[in-house]
């Protein structure tokens, strides 16, 4: 039997049931555990357990019921009375008979009697573990419905205390199961048993295996936590450590909850200094540094065990981005222990240590209040008890030191840019300038800029410190000084060459200031001296006093000197040295010219010039082509004419077409003035075809006037019709209409009708409707009905021909009717159903219509001469349904003979012929 019931418990136990349910075997009540009652009193034995069930088996009104017969633990009466059973008990009962070690059974018959008495289901209960002991639900069942059973009663009603024995029975046999421990714990601790309660709590963790720790041990904590018992529950949390470490941050918030705070101080000093722990809450260990901080610095005179100064001194080696923070709660944590001496040297050394700005500003606000807060403490001292002498010198003290800790904030500023980056040349100058009005702070700050500053790290402009020093003892009248410094300046080695010509020119302009030209001369001279060892100018390896002869702005200024004190000749040698080391620039090649021009050197000058356009390419060398052929043009006119011609075409060759033009326009007047003019047509074609296309309706607008000048009009005609055939839609039409004009000028009727005529097909109705005004125009004038029928022909000829270019006719539509839509169906919104051809054919009909609609009617009869056939022969137009007909006067018989009316030829007609 004893072998079926612990297989039966074994299969009754849940699968989380631990350690002890594994082993097979269930101690009875005789066989306890080692260690599973440690305490003495901690459990009743079996008497006090056969007391507590005769209790159990007590009626409600002190009367003995069934249950009494019933309890194993009760003792022997006088007389044992019979078992009653109700019906539906029956059946369980006999199920029970049949099978007493069914779990299922006896948890059906305790959940059939659940609103019975409840002596009646204990006893029910306390018969299913006399026959399973070792059953984990029966237990689990019996317990929780003993703790319902008192549930709302006063802590002090004994039925608490059967409740506890029941419980101790329990965990004799489930001592390995967590929870029942955790329900017992509970139990307790909603009694009120605080010993009780801890003591269950420990015997929980020798009883349980440490993998069920977790378990026990939040409830734990919670649990001493609630209770002011800090003592007891530093020492649990020391033990929770112990298992858990990573739960320190508990440990340490609940310290500073009951004021412990030196030994939270601690625990965080461990845990920052602990590599590898990571915080639960996320926390970094840059956090967890400044709790630290905050804890040493609020509380300096709760935490002795640890050296605050020292341990945020750390941290300012360590957090070198918060340097700011921690500086201040260095000074807080002085200023609470009242040593306000050293908190001021901690501010002062603060505001000198300091890399950003960031946290120069949260110091030096921290610094300003606390030298406030002090001085508003004085006042209020003096106000309570008076003012003596002691005080007020005292007051005077601060109130001193105040105002110059404002005063020095913007060098103190200053101070901190320049920790940031000592070779910062813009901040030295602001520094100098701070120090207005004392020499020599000025002095000692401009020494410890030069020194300091390296130009080859330099941020900005490093020859400007130099000049600047220089300045300042000029300024103050010692000139010697100020060229000591120069000169020194000239021997750094700085990173770029324009930074040491920079130098020179400043030396040479100091001597010009004070009226010393040659020594300015001499100073310019040996800067453009030739170096022992030459280098190329952009070489970085070497030194920048090898590279400055070829600085152009040392020349330019030597150069300058020279035309101004020098001689000719040392002049033209410095310009020539120039040349030679192949630095000039187009202004310097046109100075060097002209000065040569001012001497009556014209040849020279004009090697000048080509000396610099063989050093330059296009477009750079424009300006001195230009200026050169101009020069030498103005100097012999005709007299050197292929000369001329071949620096003309020396210049064209290679020329880009931009920067044609101008040659082209030169060179054709050349020709005009001192050439031939069949020469000039020529130079005008060729500019026709070399300049870019945006420039060649000019230049043809200057070939046609000037070969009408030259040749006459009739000799313009070849040129309008290139240019007709070469210049765009826009520039054609326009010509064309010109063109036309000039002929009907020279009565050519027929020739400006054929060029009306070309010119229509590049003439949309709708866009153009100027150019077929001024044709309507020119046939009522010039014109007769056929003429004008042809015309109206070929306008709607030339409609129709656009009407077919879809793509050009919705654009030109979108553009007529403001759309910006850009699709053929917004032409006709109403109508989106329609096919869009369909939609552009009703649209070009419309125009067609319209067209013809707008075709003028003269007022009164205009008269023409037919082109042939008598016109009363003839029927009139009506009958035949021209919708475009003339109305004509043939009442009067056409006249035999027309009168012409007889005009003059223009003189432009015959040209330079006319004079012959």
């Amino acid at each position: 039997m004893a072998a079926a019931e612990a297989a039966m418990a074994a299969r009754e136990e849940p699968p989380g049931a631990g350690a002890g349910a594994g082993a097979g075997a269930v101690p009875g009540p005789q066989q306890q555990q080692p260690g599973a009652v440690e305490e003495p009193g901690a459990m009743e034995e079996p008497a006090a357990m056969e007391g507590a069930a005769a209790m159990e088996g007590a009626g409600p009104a002190g009367e003995a019921g069934p249950a009494a017969a019933a309890d194993p633990g009760a003792g022997p009466g006088p007389e044992r009375p019979e078992l009653c059973f109700e019906e539906e008990e029956v059946q369980h009962e006999e199920e029970l008979l049949r099978n007493p070690f069914s779990v299922r059974g006896w948890l059906r018959y305790a959940q059939a009697r659940q609103r019975g008495p409840r002596p009646r289901l204990n006893q029910i209960y306390e018969r299913a573990l006399r026959e399973l002991p070792g059953s984990y639900k029966l237990w689990y069942q019996y317990l929780r419905q003993r703790r319902a059973q008192v549930k709302g009663r006063c802590p002090s009603d004994p039925a608490f205390e059967e409740a506890n024995a029941v419980h101790e029975r329990a965990l004799v046999f489930m001592h390995k199961m967590p929870r029942i421990w955790l329900d017992y714990c509970q139990f307790l601790a909603e009694q009120g048993r605080i010993t009780r309660t801890r003591r269950t709590f420990d015997r929980a963790l020798r009883a349980l295996p440490i993998t069920q720790h977790r378990r026990l041990w939040p409830p734990y904590l919670s649990f001493v936590r609630r209770h002011p018992l800090p003592e007891t529950a530093v020492r649990v949390f020391r033990r929770f450590l112990k298992l858990c470490p990573e739960e320190a941050e508990q440990y340490v918030s609940y310290l500073r909850s009951v004021g412990r705070l030196d030994e939270a101080a601690q625990v965080l000093a461990r845990l920052v200094n602990d590599e590898r722990f990571v915080s639960r809450q996320g926390k970094s260990n840059y956090q967890l540094w400044q709790e630290l901080c905050e804890l040493l610095s609020q509380h300096p005179d709760r935490v002795r065990s640890l050296d605050a100064g020292g341990i945020i001194r750390g941290g300012l080696t360590r957090f070198t981005d918060q340097r700011g923070r921690l500086w201040g709660a260095l000074a807080d944590c002085y200023v609470r222990c009242g040593h306000l001496e050293k908190a001021r040297d901690v501010y002062e050394e603060a505001v000198q240590t300091v890399m950003t700005v960031r946290d120069f500003t949260q110091v030096f606000d921290s610094y300003a209040r606390f030298e406030e807060s002090v001085i508003a403490a004085l006042l209020d001292t003096q106000a309570q008890l008076g003012q003596g002498q002691d005080e007020e010198v005292e007051l005077e003290l601060r109130l001193a030191r105040f105002e110059r800790l404002m005063s020095r904030r913007p060098l103190l500023l200053n101070s901190v840019l320049l920790r940031q980056n000592p070779h910062n040349v813009h901040e030295w100058h602001k520094r100098v300038a701070l120090h207005q009005g004392q020499p020599d702070k000025i002095i000692q700050t401009f020494t410890e800029a030069v020194r300091t500053v390296d130009p080859q790290r330099a941020t900005g402009r490093p020859h400007e410190l130099w000049v600047a020093f220089a300045r300042f003892y000029e300024d103050n009248g010692q000139l010697d000084d100020a060229r000591s410094i120069l000169s020194r300046a000239t021997r750094v080695r700085f990173r770029r060459v324009e930074d040491l010509a920079a130098v020179w020119c400043e030396f040479g302009e100091l001597e010009l200031r004070h009226q010393r030209h040659q020594e300015a001369l001499a100073v310019l001279r040996k800067a453009t001296a030739l170096p022992s060892r030459r280098a190329e100018y952009f070489d970085s390896s070497e030194p920048v006093q090898n590279r400055l002869y070829k600085n152009l702005r040392v020349w330019a200024m030597l150069a300058d000197l020279e035309e101004s004190l020098g001689t000719f000749q040392s002049t033209r040698s410095v310009y020539e040295r120039i040349l030679d080391l192949r630095i000039a620039t187009p202004q310097i090649v046109i100075n060097y010219a002209l000065l040569l021009e001012e001497h009556g050197r014209f040849e020279d000058s004009f090697k000048a010039y080509e000396r610099g356009i063989a050093l330059f390419r296009w477009p750079h060398v424009g300006d001195l082509w230009l200026t050169y052929l101009s020069k030498f043009v103005a100097r012999y006119g005709g007299r050197k004419l292929e000369r001329a011609r071949d620096l003309f075409e020396q210049a064209l060759d290679g020329c880009p077409p931009q920067h044609a033009k101008t040659i082209y326009l030169l060179y054709a007047r050349l020709e005009e003035q001192f050439g031939l003019a069949r020469r000039a047509m020529a130079v005008y074609e060729r500019g026709t075809r070399a300049v870019p296309p945006e420039q060649q309706r000019d230049m043809f607008h200057i070939y046609i006037r000037r070969a009408a000048e030259l040749f006459g009009v009739t000799h313009t005609r070849p040129i309008y019709q290139r240019a007709i055939e070469v210049l765009g839609d826009d520039a054609a039409r326009e010509l064309c209409l010109r063109f036309a004009d000039m002929e009907c000028k020279l009565g050519e009727v027929d020739r400006a009708r054929a060029i009306y005529t070309y010119c229509s097909q590049i003439c949309d109705p709708r866009i153009t409707g100027s150019f077929w005004q001024t044709w309507k125009e020119f046939e009522i004038r010039h014109g007769n009905e056929d003429t004008i029928r042809e015309m109206l022909r070929i306008k709607r000829s030339v409609q129709a021909t656009y009407n077919t270019q879809v793509n050009f006719m919705a654009s030109q539509m979108l553009k007529v009717s403001g759309s910006a839509t850009g699709t053929v169906s917004d032409l006709a919104p109403g109508q989106s159903g329609l096919d869009e051809m369909k939609l552009l054919e009703q649209r070009a009909e419309a125009l067609a219509a319209e067209a013809q609609r707008d075709t003028p009617r003269p007022a009164q009869q205009v008269l023409f001469v037919r082109a042939e056939g008598a016109g009363g022969s003839e029927p009139p137009l009506s009958l035949q349904g021209n919708p475009e007909e003339i109305d004509l006067d043939e009442e009067g018989e056409e006249p035999d003979e027309v009168q012409l009316e007889q005009r003059k030829v223009p003189a432009s007609v015959f040209g330079g012929l006319k004079d012959d």
